[in-house]
Parts: structure tokens; C-alpha cells; sequence
């Protein structure tokens, strides 16, 4: 059998990051705007006759060997490796005997806020459902990541990120009670879209940091329905909506605006959401021509996001570039997850 390969893009979290949290999804209803970008998360798969199992994690030269047939150890290691593994053994997909060479890197360093893990599990998971031939569709797909993450390894986290890697593009997501999830695609004018990929630079702060304690915090205040938190997501999930209608319209003013009031709504969630590196970085790009800015995914580090007038880009990198930041511009994409076989 040929090696089996699978990539899933990462994403920018434009507006409503954090309603898909529990309990505040399940009471409240959350809505999300997210966007999938050039960079991905990578998954090789290639069937071994010796029998073994190795996971090799390139990004962060680790590699492990294992003996199959048995569930591992999940608690530490190449955790996403091994849940994912563990759970296809568990039903029935995968037959015990098998060797696997399971091969990863991906484009961006987990914890950067592009939804790096996620989109990790969402490829690990599709190159086993290729291998086995499980009928599974995006949806089943980014429901199964979704389980292996935060139910059977109990990692803190949101549900957006599964499904903007399964599908792909600009969607409006809407989470409800029941784990029922709604991805809506929306149909963006492309001169909006190349408009908007114009005026768009990425930048990394070089702190790559554990979300972990951002959400717990986040998840605690949503479960004592402290009235500052609750009030600060509702006025996210009102974002959503807003950012997705000035989206549509062709509106990137607005956008821009939306985008502004989401960072404020979002740094009232959790008190380490910004810090003094964020915010000196925000007034760089600010005073060098940015109308908006935003922290992508939980806080505290990993990539920003600013707006400007694709004229003045290149002068909004070099300042942000000069501050210490690593900016680029990125490129939006429209697919999903995607798999082919090595010819």
C-alpha cells in the first residue's frame, strides 16, 4: 500500500473564540467566524510489514516505537499520536497485527493560536480513516478529533478548531447544546477576499504558550456565571454575527471596527489573555498604519492579526518586523482537509 499523506490548514480565529467553550456553547449557543490560511498540519502514513509502530514527530524531533496491539500509554509522549491510535484500535477500525510508520510536522509550533493541535488531530485521524476505509464525513471527521482532544485526552480547549480544519475556507460556525455543530460556508465576494488577503498581515510574537490555563480560567468563570465573563462572550458571539454581515456586505471598514471590538470583548474573558508584549506590538502596527488588530486564538502569545491598506503592508511588516515580531503576510485558502497517496 502507498504512503497515505494528509494536510489540514490552520486557521485565523477572526470573531467569537471562545463561545465554543462548555458549558457556555451548551446554555448560551456560541457562533464563530474563522478563516483557514496557507499553512498546514502534515500526517504520513505508511504501512510497516515488521510489524512495529513508530510515531516521528518532525517539528519537534521526537520519535517513538511501540509494539501494536494494545492501547498506550496516552499521559505523555506524543499524546495526539497515541489518542488518536488508541482510538481507532478501540473501535474496531483498526486491526491489531498492523505496523505503521506515522510521520508529522506541521507550519506553525503548537500553542501559536492558529489552532496548530487541532489541525494535527484532524490529520492524523483522516490519514487512519483513509488507511482502514472508515466511512466518516467532515463532520464525523472533526466530531471524532474533537472526542479524541478533549474528551479521551482531556486536553483544554474549544470546538472550533476541528471543524475549520475539516472544512476548510471562511465559515460561520454556530456550537449548540447537545454537541450539535453548524459549519455555514460563506459565500465571500472574491474581490472581498483578495481585498481582504491584501490587507492582511500575521505576526508572531515568538511565545509559543499553553492555553491550558487561559481556558480553565475562562471555563471556570463561565461555570460560577460570573456577570463580567458571561456578558464579555455574549458580546463576542454578538461579534460573530456582526463581522459576517460586514463581511458579506463587502464592508471591510466595519470588519475592521468588528475585529477591534472582539479583541476588547475577548481581553475581558481571562486577565492573561494580553500582556506588555502584545500590547507594544498592537501600538507599533497601530502607529505604523493598522486600522485593526486581534489576537488569534486563546491569548498570551502566538500569532496577531493586522488590518491596514494593502498599500501601506509592506510598512506595517517592517515596523511590527523591527519590533521583534515575525510578520508575513498570509494567504487565505477555500479547502479543507485534503489526502492523496504517494505515486
Amino acid at each position: 500500500m502507498p504512503t497515505i499523506r494528509t494536510r489540514t490548514p490552520l486557521r485565523l480565529g477572526l470573531a467569537g473564540g471562545g463561545t465554543d467553550l462548555s458549558p457556555f456553547c451548551d446554555e448560551y449557543g456560541g457562533a464563530v467566524l474563522n478563516c483557514t490560511i496557507d499553512r498546514y498540519a502534515h500526517c504520513y502514513l505508511e504501512p510497516r510489514p515488521d510489524g512495529e509502530l513508530v510515531f516521528r514527530a518532525c517539528d519537534l524531533g521526537v520519535e517513538e516505537r511501540h509494539t501494536t496491539g494494545a492501547p498506550l500509554d496516552a499521559a505523555s509522549g506524543l499524546r495526539l499520536h497515541r489518542g488518536v491510535y488508541n482510538r481507532f484500535l478501540r473501535e474496531g477500525y483498526l486491526p491489531q497485527s498492523h505496523g505503521l510508520a506515522i510521520v508529522t510536522t506541521t507550519d506553525a509550533p503548537a500553542g501559536s493560536g492558529l489552532g496548530t493541535s487541532s489541525a494535527l488531530v484532524v490529520a492524523l485521524c483522516e490519514a487512519m480513516r483513509e488507511y482502514v476505509g472508515a466511512p466518516l464525513g467532515l463532520y464525523d471527521l472533526a466530531h471524532l478529533a474533537f472526542e479524541v482532544e478533549r474528551q479521551d485526552l482531556r486536553l483544554a480547549g474549544g470546538k472550533q478548531d476541528q471543524y475549520s480544519a475539516a472544512f476548510g475556507g471562511v465559515n460561520f460556525i454556530e456550537f449548540l447544546a447537545g454537541d450539535r455543530v453548524i459549519v455555514n460556508p460563506l459565500r465571500v465576494h472574491k474581490n472581498v477576499l483578495l481585498e481582504l488577503e491584501s490587507s492582511l498581515a500575521i505576526c508572531f510574537t515568538g511565545v509559543s504558550r499553553e492555553s491550558d490555563t487561559i481556558i480553565e480560567e475562562q471555563t471556570a468563570h463561565i461555570e460560577k456565571h460570573h456577570d463580567d465573563a458571561i456578558e464579555a462572550l455574549l458580546g463576542l458571539k454578538a461579534t460573530a454575527h456582526d463581522m459576517k454581515r460586514a463581511l458579506l456586505a463587502g464592508n471591510l471598514a466595519e470588519f475592521g471596527d468588528v475585529l477591534n471590538r472582539s479583541w476588547l470583548f475577548k481581553k475581558q474573558t481571562a486577565k492573561t489573555i494580553s500582556n506588555e508584549l502584545i500590547e507594544t506590538l498592537f501600538k507599533v502596527g497601530h502607529d505604523a498604519g493598522a486600522y485593526a488588530c486581534k489576537v488569534s486564538g486563546a491569548g498570551g502569545g502566538g500569532f496577531l492579526m493586522f488590518l491596514t491598506k494593502p498599500e501601506n503592508r509592506t510598512t506595517v511588516i517592517r515596523a511590527l518586523n523591527g519590533a521583534g515580531g515575525q510578520t508575513t503576510p498570509a494567504r487565505l485558502t477555500e479547502g479543507g482537509v485534503q489526502t492523496w497517496s504517494a505515486p
